[in-house]
């Protein structure tokens, strides 16, 4: 088994709108292979910098697979899976809801003498 991984493995990383398989060279499947030795599944945030980085890189290539390694997993052994969630700040947090009227019962309660 890591024999095909080594020779043509893909990486999954898990994104907000699906998975998304990744072909990572050689010398980077050699280095991933050692990275998921004990691991199938590691979040973004627990690899070192350079991993992430390298992650990231690979990404923005867009060096995808196509949809028969997807479809088909016999064809590219997934060598591991990225949990990359995109970083929470406050851009990327959803629009807060403006504060609830008081009701009328409250206003007339405050009212009274």
């Amino acid at each position: 088994m890591w024999i095909e991984k080594l020779a043509d493995g893909v990486v999954r990383v898990q994104t907000p709108i699906g998975p998304r398989y990744v072909m990572p060279s050689f010398l980077q499947r050699l280095y991933l292979l050692w990275v998921f030795r004990n691991f199938d599944i590691l979040p973004h945030a627990v690899l070192s910098r350079r991993q992430q980085r390298m992650i990231d890189q690979m990404c923005s290539q867009q060096r995808f697979a196509s949809m028969a390694y997807a479809g088909g997993m016999d064809e590219a052994p997934v060598i591991g899976t990225i949990e990359h969630r995109p970083p929470l700040g406050p851009d990327s947090l959803p629009p807060r809801r403006p504060a609830a009227r008081e009701s009328s019962l409250g206003a007339e309660m405050r009212q009274r003498p």
